[in-house]
């Protein structure tokens, strides 16, 4: 997964190195006449699976604006963050890059992303879903072009649950706990595997008693209220009731996960859009039609829900007005709807706009089952700390389910954090 915030003091040791790396805004390669121009654009994309395709685009766009050259670099994921966030300090960062939507806030605060409000990265705002546009925006300004987007579903064997004799997916936590039972018992394999320790596998949870880790509007701390700690009981039930898969908090915990899942060896689990091609390369998915998909299942008020995760293309405001326009047009270019549409066919990933998704992307079984539940999914709130949440949260609901702590002292112990991070807060 990549929700992560990575720190490392190495980045620290790397602001020189990386300042040379990126645009150094002085448009000493672009003629002010509009000659030619080279931006730098960081990818995090998977290097393997994704980023080959696109290159492909950014080959396509050179094409097509022959005044324009692309210096193509992909960032590993779960460095990218420190990287940007050090490169854009020392004024050497990418002229635009691939930016996860939990950050948008953040280096929109710290004045590190150009408002693309009324730019050509930005003329067709309104066909993309209004949540991805809303994750972008801090302050009344939109800081990112929504390129990629995804959330958490519930994902299941068909034929496992119908030798179990379940004949539809789970809409609560309890019914989950019996088909896992049920699965077990009739179908010989486990029901239920959650990644542990993870806040982001959490927030179903914490949707499903109908609250949050924190208001971002109330300013009040929340992930150790009564709903919080209701919602963590039942994330720690999934552990240890029959059928489910003990908590696995190893560094290899997400690879074991997936290897069962996609294998046979356990029947189903929590789990996001960008993993999608690799299921289906999996023995137990040959025929694409065994893999169902549906919305994560309600809690106690009634509620479900899953986060909007994805990614922005955003445009350095430190590049100057010649490497700033053609930024702008590159993002406006990789989240087109013949890009979006490209996207999806080659990695299958979900479309961030409403005409990409063809009747050739929709016959993916994947994506269509994800875009049904898409728009249930809850956008991240316009709070710049709110990603820096998730790495005290995911600590102590490690601690919890292994118990090292109970539940209300876990959450306790985050909220305490909590209050460091965010002074102006309440509890």
């Amino acid at each position: 997964m990549r929700r992560g915030i990575a720190a490392s003091a190495l980045v620290a040791a790397l602001a020189v190195t990386l300042a040379a790396c990126g645009s150094s805004g002085s448009g000493s390669d672009a003629k002010g006449d509009g000659g030619p121009v080279t931006i730098t654009y960081w990818d995090t994309s998977n290097a393997t699976n994704e980023a080959p395709n696109y290159q492909e685009l950014v080959k396509k766009f050179e094409a097509a604006n022959p005044n324009i050259k692309v210096k193509f670099e992909n960032v590993p994921f779960d460095q990218a963050q420190n990287k940007l966030q050090t490169a854009m300090g020392a004024k050497g960062a990418p002229d635009a890059f691939r930016s996860e939507v939990g950050w948008t806030s953040a280096f929109a605060k710290a004045g590190y992303l150009e408002p693309l409000d009324g730019t050509p990265a930005l003329t067709d705002a309104s066909v993309f879903q209004p949540s991805l546009i809303q994750q972008a925006k801090y302050s009344g300004k939109t800081y990112g072009v929504p390129l990629v987007t995804d959330t958490l579903a519930l994902m299941y064997n068909k034929e496992l649950f119908a030798k179990a004799g379940i004949t539809a997916a789970p809409t609560t936590w309890d019914e989950l706990k019996t088909d896992a039972a049920q699965l077990k018992e009739k179908a010989g394999v486990d029901g239920f595997w959650l990644k542990a320790a993870d806040g982001y596998y959490a927030m179903p949870f914490l949707y499903g008693e109908n609250t949050n880790m924190v208001d971002a509007a109330g300013k009040k701390i929340t992930v150790n209220s009564a709903e919080a700690v209701k919602a963590v009981e039942t994330y720690k039930s999934m552990f240890t009731a029959p059928g489910t898969v003990k908590a696995d908090v190893t560094t290899d915990a997400y690879a074991h996960m997936m290897d069962a899942f996609n294998t046979g060896k356990v029947a189903a689990i929590i789990q996001g859009p960008w993993e999608v091609t690799n299921i289906y390369k999996g023995a137990a998915f040959a025929d694409k039609k065994n893999l169902g998909i549906a919305a994560v299942p309600n809690g106690a008020s009634g509620k479900g829900g899953a986060p909007t995760g994805g990614h922005n293309v955003s445009v350095y405001a430190g590049s100057d007005a010649a490497h700033k326009a053609a930024a702008e047009k590159l993002a406006a270019f990789l989240t087109s709807a013949e890009s979006q549409t490209f996207l999806a066919l080659k990695n299958g990933t979900l479309p961030t706009r409403s005409d990409a998704y063809t009747a050739e992307v929709k016959a993916n079984p994947g994506i269509a089952d994800f875009q049904a539940i898409l728009t249930s999914a809850q956008p991240r709130p316009e709070l710049p700390e709110y990603a820096s949440l998730f790495g005290s949260f995911g600590t102590n609901l490690g601690k919890i389910v292994q118990g090292q702590s109970d539940t209300k002292a876990g959450l306790d112990a985050t909220a305490t954090d909590y209050a460091k991070l965010l002074p102006g807060f309440g509890k």
